[in-house]
């Protein structure tokens, strides 16, 4: 068991989430763990190329795994940031005029 650690691979949609728990081979990278986990079974649309991240943390494709990470695989913005607040304080501001 000393060469086999346990791993987490989360990815989500807004609406549904998913957490995998694996068991894996020491040195198995980040990418390697999502390219190994079932999810493009459970979600078809999934970029498997798109970034990853353990812990919220982006890293490396090669990054190798340590007992109990969890490595996430990032999906695309739908919108900016920056721009959707600045929509949201505007629209705040007009509701407020309005008043």
């Amino acid at each position: 068991m000393a060469n086999k650690i346990q791993i987490e691979v989360a990815y989500g949609l807004a609406q549904r989430q998913h957490i995998y728990r694996y068991e894996v081979a020491q040195g198995t990278t980040a990418r390697q763990a999502v390219l190994q986990s079932d999810v493009l079974r459970d979600y078809p649309q999934a970029d498997l190329s798109a970034p990853v991240g353990i812990f919220g943390k982006m890293v490396r494709d090669d990054t190798p795994l340590r007992h109990n990470d969890r490595v996430e695989l990032y999906r695309p913005l739908l919108a900016d940031p920056k721009e959707a607040r600045r929509k949201r304080v505007q629209k705040q501001q007009e509701n407020q005029n309005d008043d």
